[in-house]
């Protein structure tokens, strides 16, 4: 694909984007702004988010993006888990300050990524009709661990993101999601800009 066609696609996607991409996109570059923060806003904004990318991911997208529909909705879940573990506070402290994730911390992120890439997949050439089930479901396991990482405020989080973001910008675009797109080059971007401040404040 020519930059010239590149360019005539991501016009003719601008113009034919919904409000409900619109506001999932504005939502969830807030939520990342936040999680880069530290600050508490990245759970109401990101809930937001999620639930309005996974009504498209399942009801607009064709073939639909079955895992990313499922993994928003697991967003969802942990975004309030995430909401809950950060506000508790002992001593006047943190319970879960920013940190690195110990030998069995990492172990068990692993575990549950490979767990997560392997069933995901399996289900997508299963039991759908998906088309690219290999990154779908990559994408989703990789989003799953830093969710879960996230919700500890471990700094690996902001890695697993960055490798999850780096293959949903070209299936997004694949999809034809141009805000999408758009929005997690940006996410790229904050994951990286995240993971150098939260290390600053260890």
């Amino acid at each position: 694909m020519t930059i010239q066609a590149i360019w005539e696609q991501l016009c003719v996607n601008v113009r034919s984007t919904t409000w409900q991409e619109w506001g999932s996109t504005g939502m969830q570059i807030a939520s990342v702004w936040y999680a880069k923060k530290n600050n508490l806003l990245v759970y109401p904004t990101g809930i937001i988010g999620v639930l309005l990318a996974a009504w498209l991911y399942y009801f607009v997208a064709r073939p639909p993006l079955y895992a990313d529909a499922i993994l928003n909705l697991y967003y969802f879940i942990m975004s309030i888990y995430g909401w809950r573990t950060w506000l508790q506070k002992k001593n006047n402290a943190y319970v879960f300050p920013i940190s690195w994730c110990n030998k069995q911390e990492w172990q068990w992120g692993i575990l549950l990524f490979l767990c997560s890439w392997w069933m995901i997949w399996w289900m997508l050439v299963k039991l759908t009709n998906s088309n690219t089930p290999l990154l779908d479901s990559l994408v989703s396991s990789t989003a799953v661990t830093a969710m879960w990482w996230m919700a500890k405020r471990k700094m690996e989080n902001w890695l697993a993101w960055i490798v999850s973001n780096v293959v949903a910008i070209p299936l997004n675009f694949y999809k034809g999601f141009v805000l999408f797109t758009l929005m997690y080059v940006l996410f790229l971007i904050l994951a990286i800009a995240g993971y150098k401040e939260w290390k600053e404040k260890i």
